[in-house]
């Protein structure tokens, strides 16, 4: 059976890669401790999960509009409203499935072969797989470990082209857990308004910053005309398995990217979006202790790579990652992932699972518990001190 030419555009998660493996060692007896998986480790609030059961209950088990329903769509703008972080209007809320249909919908709305989509790397991969399985081209924006794994504007700038239509950023990011300041989503507004480019923004991880405030490029005068927000549930709430995600979209995308939602899956569940209301409408205590817990493991597990001789890692601003530079070891990314997970049984991804310019470096997911992030340190800096015996 031959694949149509695109699939051999479309890439994949190396997470969810190496999770396999790890699992298929984990059922042959051998300890894994997951510092791969980028989730939080935590449980979904208790009230949330019984909206759930009730919108059950309540019978709400059919199809509902492909958007979203509305009590959902105008949750979504009063808690961004009272986050200060943008004022919207509920009909440019989109609901899905997941986040990633967002990216999915949101590119195939808008780019063509001959369009090039500027995208963070080190980054999440799917944003270039998208863009190149959508025919436009992928073009790197090098995040760089002197520049904290932000941005750089002037090096922006110097990317874009005439054929340039659209720029992805994230922040906080994954997987570098850098964070964009006041300045940077500012000199980067200005890039997008003079070459008029269309910005994605992934924000998935706003609620989890403890460096300082959250800082986008909605922050700008006139970038919400131009600027999709891509968030959802799943780290902010501990909802991953629940698929749940949003975007609000300038005006004119709200109707052909709905289309692409009634093409693809109908709509997201209706029992689950009435959990989604009650995760916004609902208390935030949950989410401020998993914030606190997730600072507070980024100070260990920084402070543990930086005491193993060979290794220097950033301290993270925000999300769930460290993406410690490992060249002082001698072992290329991929080898030393390789080996930590076969001799140390600790699974973490190579840096260049997230792009090229992720060489040198490995990420640690620490959504795991203190004990084995010091478990984790611990066997690490015992393969570093073997690496450099051989």
């Amino acid at each position: 059976m031959k694949l149509a030419s695109r699939m051999s555009r479309l890439g994949t998660e190396s997470a969810f890669e190496v999770l396999a493996k790890a699992k298929a060692l984990e059922a042959a007896g051998t300890p894994v401790i997951h510092l791969e998986i980028g989730e939080p480790d935590f449980d979904t609030p208790a009230h949330i999960a019984e909206a759930a059961r009730a919108a059950l209950e309540r019978g709400m088990t059919h199809y509902v509009p492909a958007p979203g329903i509305p009590e959902l769509r105008t949750a979504v703008a009063a808690a961004l409203a009272r986050d200060g972080r943008m004022e919207t209007t509920p009909d440019r809320v989109i609901v899905t499935p997941g986040a990633k249909p967002i990216m999915f919908f949101a590119i195939l709305a808008l780019c063509e072969e001959g369009d090039e989509v500027l995208y963070p790397d080190p980054g999440f991969p799917m944003y270039a797989s998208i863009a190149a399985f959508a025919g436009a081209t992928p073009v790197p924006v090098p995040l760089r470990e002197e520049n904290g794994f932000t941005v750089d504007p002037d090096e922006l700038a110097s990317l874009v082209t005439p054929r340039t239509k659209l720029l992805i950023l994230n922040s906080p990011h994954n997987p570098c857990g850098s964070a964009l300041d006041r300045a940077q989503v500012e000199a980067i507004a200005e890039i997008a308004i003079k070459n008029d480019l269309t910005v994605l923004s992934d924000e998935v991880y706003w609620a989890l910053r403890y460096g300082g405030e959250h800082h986008s490029v909605l922050d700008v005068p006139g970038m919400a005309e131009r600027t999709i927000l891509l968030d959802g549930w799943s780290k902010t709430y501990a909802m991953t398995g629940w698929r749940l995600g949003y975007g609000v979209f300038p005006p004119a995308l709200v109707e052909p990217v709905s289309r692409l939602v009634i093409n693809s899956v109908s709509c997201t569940s209706a029992f689950s979006q009435h959990a989604a209301i009650a995760a916004l409408e609902g208390p935030m205590d949950e989410v401020d202790r998993m914030r606190a817990a997730f600072a507070e493991r980024a100070d260990l597990v920084v402070d543990g790579l930086n005491a193993i001789t060979g290794v220097t890692c950033v301290r993270p601003g925000g999300a769930f990652y460290a993406f410690p530079n490992i060249t002082g070891l001698g072992l290329s990314e991929g080898e030393l992932a390789d080996r930590l997970l076969r001799e140390a049984g600790v699974a973490v991804l190579p840096g260049t699972a997230f792009g090229e310019y992720g060489k040198g470096y490995l990420r640690f997911s620490y959504a795991n518990s203190n004990d084995n992030i010091k478990a984790a340190l611990g066997a690490f800096a015992d393969l570093a001190a073997e690496v450099a015996r051989a």
